[in-house]
């Protein structure tokens, strides 16, 4: 049986997660820009 909002952290983590942003140009740079902004979570993973 399905329910809603069934999430999988290892989906979530394999295409949001820190290490999925660090393999592209833009993600490096989304990730650069929160450090400078002063987040403490850059990531969700």
């Amino acid at each position: 049986m399905h329910y809603p909002k069934r999430s999988s952290k290892i989906k979530r983590a394999r295409k949001q997660g820190f290490l999925a942003r660090m393999r592209t140009h833009n993600g490096r740079k989304l990730i650069n820009r929160k450090r400078r902004h002063g987040f403490h979570k850059v990531s969700v993973c």
